[in-house]
């Protein structure tokens, strides 16, 4: 088969409104928003809506997480399939959904320990004991460090967000579609984790931003094969705004 190329894909947009979005979150603190939504699933003396419900536990966080652990591996057995002869053509597809998936989700554990932010049930303001401290701001003294920034749960929807790029070269009526399911995933995901109390807003909103970056730039290394023409016009683009 021959090699697939790649429809135009502005990256400037792509990877530019992101970043312009977490410097933003760096700049104007969102706790005031963060309280006020939190607030709104917290019933004082009883603790957030959803901290014991069996169907945001156990069905939309612990099983959609297993679900989610299988397409990972499926991938694995698929781009482990490609390295035989028949499946080469899909190799780099699966290798990059390989590679994007497990970035996506293994960057979540490391930035939990380095930030120590602690969960919305853990602040004194919601029945916790835990002092609240902005993300980059020095943390108050306790025994029991946070490990609630960025969103964990978020990550095993938004992070889906690979299968828009996998598929947006060969499928593109699926990819947009893939696209839509990520986000949507990741949404109720994220508004699950918040009725629980174990996460802000903007704990969400940051793994969305990571994941859309690492799901981008790894298609723009592994993938990412534009037309000569689109080569020539983006290179001119380039030298008309002085750009090496």
């Amino acid at each position: 088969m021959a090699q697939v190329r790649s429809r135009y894909f502005n990256f400037r947009l792509a990877l530019g409104i992101p970043l312009a979005l977490m410097a933003l979150l760096l700049l104007v603190d969102p706790s005031g928003v963060d309280f006020a939504l939190a607030h709104l699933f917290y019933v004082p003396g009883e603790g957030f809506i959803g901290r014991h419900s069996f169907w945001l536990e156990d069905i939309l966080h612990d099983r959609a997480k297993q679900a989610v652990i299988v397409l990972g591996a499926l991938s694995i057995a698929g781009f482990l399939l490609s390295l035989l002869p028949r499946w080469k053509a899909w190799r780099a597809t699966l290798g990059y959904l390989v590679l994007a998936l497990a970035l996506s989700t293994s960057i979540v554990t490391p930035l939990k320990d380095l930030t120590g932010m602690h969960c919305p049930w853990s602040l004194s303001e919601f029945g916790g004991t835990e002092t609240f401290t902005p993300l980059l701001s020095a943390r108050a003294p306790t025994e029991h460090p946070g490990r609630c920034w960025p969103g964990g749960h978020a990550t095993s929807g938004f992070a889906l967000i690979a299968l828009f790029f996998a598929l947006r070269d060969r499928r593109p009526r699926l990819a947009r579609a893939a696209l839509v399911f990520a986000l949507a995933l990741g949404t109720v995901f994220s508004v699950g984790r918040m009725m629980q109390g174990a996460h802000f807003l903007s704990h969400n909103i940051w793994t969305l931003l990571f994941d859309w970056m690492i799901c981008a730039l790894c298609y723009r290394w592994l993938l990412y094969r534009p037309e000569p023409l689109a080569e020539t016009t983006e290179l001119n683009a380039q030298l008309s705004q002085g750009q090496p």
